[in-house]
């Protein structure tokens, strides 16, 4: 199977070349192409994953069918057999990758739900016993799920890191009512998505959305509860009071770590294990949600 870690759509205007994504102008629609580029301490790194952007997009897809009942979405096609004529001399970059969206404004604010301490949250937790400025009960442990999902939006910054925003300045920057609607979206479809995903022995311990508005509709957009945007446990091996293992790139992570990388240099070249072990854990991960094999499905 071969790797695509970039893109060159002959005729079509890229108008981003995001860290996974590569997005092009199709006059009313956008092109969205989900790479197998592979990111890590705020480097993308030269290896690419495979499979790894087929996941991510199939995986979306299902989510955002799965989430119509409470809110729309961009999706317009996502099919290649369905694309228009001129991209089909493309299908080896295209095929099980791309879909075709909306147009929409994007709301300029990250909505992340919290539905476990971890991560940025526990160490926040830790030192002032507050996760975004929320007070939380004393004496939590790591990895412990919360009695009730928090909300943390943050600014989407063009360049740098986004940053936190408590929701009441997140009503003072888009209005109340939308950020009201958007919060409350946000939490439905994380319930909906943490107890679908429990019974299929995953645990999904935080995730975070992106909406747009589209003909004066709110709709959600870019991706939604994958292995990249979420953190994914196995339910079999959950233990509180510690970190967890993950189907996502944690694994990548923690090789990079152990080997004296410094972060700020040239990221050290990926080993074959580290490729195909981190390619098994985002198929696993399609697999257990949807009850799909994933090359099987796309006759890869």
């Amino acid at each position: 199977m071969k790797t695509i870690t970039g893109t060159d759509i002959k005729g079509l205007k890229k108008i981003s070349e995001g860290k996974v994504r590569d997005i092009y102008d199709m006059d009313d629609k956008l092109l969205i192409i989900t790479t197998d580029r592979v990111s890590a301490f705020d480097h993308v790194l030269k290896e690419g994953i495979p499979y790894k952007g087929m996941v991510l997009n199939n995986i979306s897809n299902f989510w955002f069918k799965k989430m119509k009942d409470i809110i729309q979405n961009h999706l317009e096609k996502t099919k290649f057999d369905n694309f228009p004529e001129k991209l089909k001399e493309y299908r080896d970059t295209l095929y099980g990758r791309s879909i075709l969206v909306k147009k929409a404004e994007p709301v300029k604010v990250e909505c992340i739900v919290r539905g476990f301490i971890t991560g940025s949250g526990w160490r926040s937790y830790k030192k002032n016993g507050q996760v975004c400025g929320i007070e939380l009960p004393d004496n939590l442990k790591e990895s412990q799920e919360l009695n009730t999902p928090l909300f943390t939006p943050t600014t989407k910054a063009e360049e740098g890191h986004d940053e936190n925003i408590t929701f009441e300045e997140m009503k003072d920057f888009i209005g109340k009512e939308l950020a009201t609607r958007i919060k409350n979206i946000s939490i439905s479809i994380y319930e909906k998505a943490k107890e679908y995903a429990k019974k299929r022995g995953i645990i999904i311990a935080d995730t975070k959305f992106e909406f747009g508005i589209h003909d004066g509709e709110l709709i959600i957009i870019d991706e939604i509860l994958t292995p990249d945007s979420s953190r994914f446990w196995p339910l079999d091996e959950y233990v509180v009071g510690r970190k967890q293992k993950s189907f996502d790139k944690q694994f990548l992570r923690d090789w990079l770590d152990e080997t004296g990388w410094d972060k700020n240099s040239k990221p050290p070249s990926l080993t074959s294990n580290v490729i195909q072990t981190t390619s098994a854990k985002y198929l696993d991960a399609y697999k257990k949600l949807t009850g799909k094999d994933l090359i099987e499905e796309l006759d890869l």
